[in-house]
């Protein structure tokens, strides 16, 4: 028996194009163009294709089924047996038909589905071509193909761009990034200024009888820390303070549009408004006590009252710690929307019961004019106008649920028209609990849709028993990713459902952008019009199967393609934790990043 001969090398100066049929076309390339499509590639093929479309011919299957790239060989490394072990057709196994053997799904798109190997950025990318319209089935799977459908899975590159060295001491970058970001310098501001004027307040009138500043001041410094508090969640604020920064021209300095974009730290004024309001309401209770107590104010309805109000206050502030917020959102929520109520309710109460008392003294003014001149009344209506406004647009509106796989479902909307990069709350039961989504705009421009994944007990049932109906209020809002197009080019960085504020962005504002997805099965979870709309995006998106490459690296992928494409800065729609991850990896680094935080 004559010896078996050494499997020879592939010759990466031929290409070996391989016929449906098993046939052989060698065509020599003696120096390879990079921009000059070869005879039967797809960018050939796609151009025929093109003009049988426009004539109106039948088209046909593409000629070949197969094809090498030599630009993502190794000749050092890869050979014939090699190929046929990884499961690519070579001229040998297509005659032999070893191909048709029974294998998993995997093995199966490999072997049936034309694909090409090539080099993207630094990894080898499997391209799904899908060239015949027809639909194949082996065993429990089905591989459909149509013409109208292209994408990449990647594989993460072996060795990515080298990440550099975190700048700053440890200690120092730590407390920068993690304690001292902008989010706790907007509170620590508004937090210290209200009390530098607490301090000062206190000390002029320390030697006022009785005691004590006025009632009327602490109240107004009360009641105007609440109303800005309430006025930088309110959704028209938020959309016009976007507006007004997604303005910032691209010759600004990228230091001063990398402190623009972080306009999405704005919860830190809400928060610290939140809390120095507490601190005042705290001063007018202690106030009322004593006066109370030393028989200066026989008014034991506003003093009931008040300490209702601190009650409600003190309550709102504990349940919106962060640690308490994440452990229970829906009682976070249902004590932020009913405690508010009830204080509002309560507030005008106490404000017509002081203006009561007040009018009743000697030499003062009648009831009516003793409210109109309080402060504290102005700011009430306002704070009352902006608290009913949302509850004016409830309405229930029709969906059109599409099932995308166990995991996801793309629910769409054709109830208003929607721009780019908003988001929208929706409810099944709107006094309980409300979720929100980033809507993706039609490619018609009359209706929208949003992508929920399994991500809890509602969402699980969204999928599950999908709605025909939904609630939904107020105005869709702006969200972080719109900062981006205040870049000249960005890196995004996504996973699982982050696709859906993502694609919200690029399909209807396109802009210089590479997207990184990292999810498990993308296709098979999210389908193939989503994974359509994601290489529409961006042509050269990398595409990462978790449950065939494991997790990669996440911040050396986004620091590798923030290399590749000279990029000005990254964004990352994910879940918190890699969220806070990627932005750290990158800041850390010197590098704008960016990414929706908890008060967000």
């Amino acid at each position: 028996m004559a010896q078996q001969s050494r499997p020879e090398p592939l010759d990466l100066n031929r290409a070996s194009v391989v016929s449906s049929t098993g046939t052989s076309v060698a065509t020599a390339m003696e120096s390879p163009a990079k921009d000059v499509p070869r005879p039967n590639s797809p960018d050939s093929y796609h151009t025929t294709h093109q003009k049988q479309m426009n004539d109106g011919e039948n088209v046909k299957n593409h000629p070949s089924d197969f094809i090498v790239n030599s630009t993502s060989f190794c000749p050092q490394k890869m050979t014939t047996a090699k190929a046929t072990s990884l499961g690519y057709p070579t001229e040998d196994t297509l005659n032999s038909n070893s191909f048709t053997s029974n294998g998993s799904s995997d093995d199966l798109e490999k072997a049936m589905a034309p694909a090409l190997i090539q080099e993207q950025l630094g990894g080898n990318d499997v391209e799904k071509m899908d060239l015949e319209p027809t639909v194949r089935v082996r065993g429990n799977h089905t591989t459909n193909t149509s013409y109208s459908s292209s994408w990449r899975i990647s594989v993460p590159p072996e060795t990515p761009a080298q990440l550099p060295v975190k700048r700053e001491h440890r200690i120092w970058r730590g407390l920068r990034h993690n304690f001292f970001t902008v989010y706790q310098r907007l509170f620590t501001v508004c937090f210290v200024g209200n009390m530098i004027a607490f301090i000062v307040l206190l000390v002029t009138n320390r030697q006022s009888q009785p005691w004590g500043p006025d009632r009327g001041d602490v109240a107004t410094a009360a009641a105007a820390n609440i109303l800005a508090s309430f006025l930088i969640r309110q959704e028209n604020v938020i959309n016009g303070l976007y507006a007004i920064c997604c303005a910032t021209p691209w010759w600004f300095p990228l230091r001063m549009r990398r402190s623009i974009a972080k306009l999405y730290h704005f919860g830190g004024v809400h928060s610290g408004c939140a809390v120095s309001a507490t601190a005042w309401f705290i001063l007018f209770t202690a106030l009322i006590t004593k006066d109370y107590a030393l028989g200066n104010y026989d008014q034991p309805a506003v003093l009931a009252i008040t300490y209702i109000l601190l009650g409600l206050f003190l309550s709102i502030c504990f349940f919106a710690i962060p640690k308490f917020r994440f452990v229970s959102h829906n009682l976070f929520e249902a004590v932020h929307r009913f405690a508010g109520w009830t204080a509002v309710g309560l507030f005008w109460a106490l404000i017509l019961l002081v203006s009561k008392a007040a009018s009743e003294m000697a030499d003062a003014d009648s009831l009516g004019l003793t409210v109109i001149k309080s402060p504290a009344f102005w700011i009430l209506v306002v704070i009352t106008f902006f608290t009913i406004l949302p509850w004016l647009r409830l309405r229930k509106v029709e969906a059109f649920p599409e099932r995308l796989s166990n995991h996801a479902i793309r629910i769409h909307f054709k109830y208003m028209k929607i721009g780019p990069i908003l988001g929208i709350r929706i409810s099944d039961n709107p006094l309980k609990e409300w979720h929100a989504f980033a809507s993706i705009p039609a490619a018609d421009g009359q209706s929208f849709s949003l992508i929920v994944s399994d991500a809890g007990d509602w969402t699980k049932k969204q999928i599950l028993e999908p709605a025909h109906a939904y609630w939904v209020r107020g105005i869709p809002i702006t969200g972080v990713l719109r900062m981006a197009i205040i870049f000249r080019r960005v890196v995004i960085v996504t996973t699982g459902s982050g696709i859906g504020p993502v694609l919200s962005m690029l399909v209807s504002h396109p802009m210089p952008c590479r997207l990184l997805w990292s999810t498990p099965n993308p296709e098979k979870t999210y389908g193939e019009n989503i994974m359509e709309s994601v290489c529409k995006a961006d042509p050269d998106a990398m595409i990462i199967n978790t449950r065939a490459s494991g997790r990669p690296d996440m911040v050396a992928l986004t620091y590798h393609l923030y290399v590749q494409s000279n990029a000005e800065a990254v964004f990352c729609i994910s879940n918190p934790s890699l969220t806070r991850k990627i932005v750290y990896g990158m800041e850390s680094r010197g590098i704008p990043a960016y990414g929706p935080i908890w008060d967000s």
